[in-house]
């Protein structure tokens, strides 16, 4: 029998499902990715072939020359989703398992071993706060920041209770060309690219 917290427990609330019909109804048809917040749907537009693209390239590349053979890093579809928060994201880039991708729907967001975003243009502040709070919220270990505006980025680890809730307490910031250390692998930042200057 399932009891009605029980199936929001796994399903969310009726406000999460709504939102999520939404995206999903329209994400094929609408450029960019729709993502869940507890706020409600981000809509983040993501240029093909930009600096934001090709700096997400380059990132898998480096990591899985790194990685063994079981790990994968991966870009795209599906999302992760934790219903019982409300919270379904899209990383950029997701260092997982393939066994652990091996299922129906979404990724659990608490099998990743880290999340990777590449800053965008139209919205740096979902990368900067909001992920910067649902990520540990959602239990992904390591999240790391890429800023094509600035030539920086972070690397945040140690998810630890807060009176706000669950939060990084490390945070070693970076600039591009200096290498940098995504969970297990150390990967070079040399040669990743700009946005215009038009568009910082």
């Amino acid at each position: 029998m399932t009891t009605v917290g029980d199936n929001i427990g796994r399903t969310g609330s009726p406000r999460y499902r709504a939102m999520r019909d939404l995206v999903q109804s329209t994400d094929d048809t609408v450029p960019g990715k729709f993502e869940i917040t507890r706020e409600g749907i981000v809509h983040d537009l993501v240029s093909p072939n930009d600096p934001h693209e090709l700096t997400r390239s380059r990132l898998r590349k480096r990591l899985e020359a790194l990685m063994p053979e079981e790990l994968v890093a991966h870009t795209g579809e599906p999302d992760v989703e934790d219903a019982s928060e409300g919270i379904m994201r899209r990383p950029d880039l997701m260092v997982i398992a393939w066994k652990d991708m091996d299922v129906p729907g979404s990724f659990d967001p608490r099998t990743l071993i880290a999340a990777v975003e590449i800053v965008s243009r139209s919205n740096p502040e979902n990368d900067w706060v909001a992920k910067l709070r649902d990520y540990p919220l959602i239990g992904i270990p390591v999240y790391a920041i890429f800023d094509p505006r600035t030539g920086s980025g972070a690397v945040l680890t140690g998810i630890h209770p807060t009176p706000d809730g669950p939060r990084y307490a490390t945070r070693k910031d970076f600039v591009h060309g200096e290498d940098v250390t995504i969970g297990e692998w150390t990967i070079a930042t040399d040669g990743l690219p700009r946005y215009a200057a038009a568009d910082r």
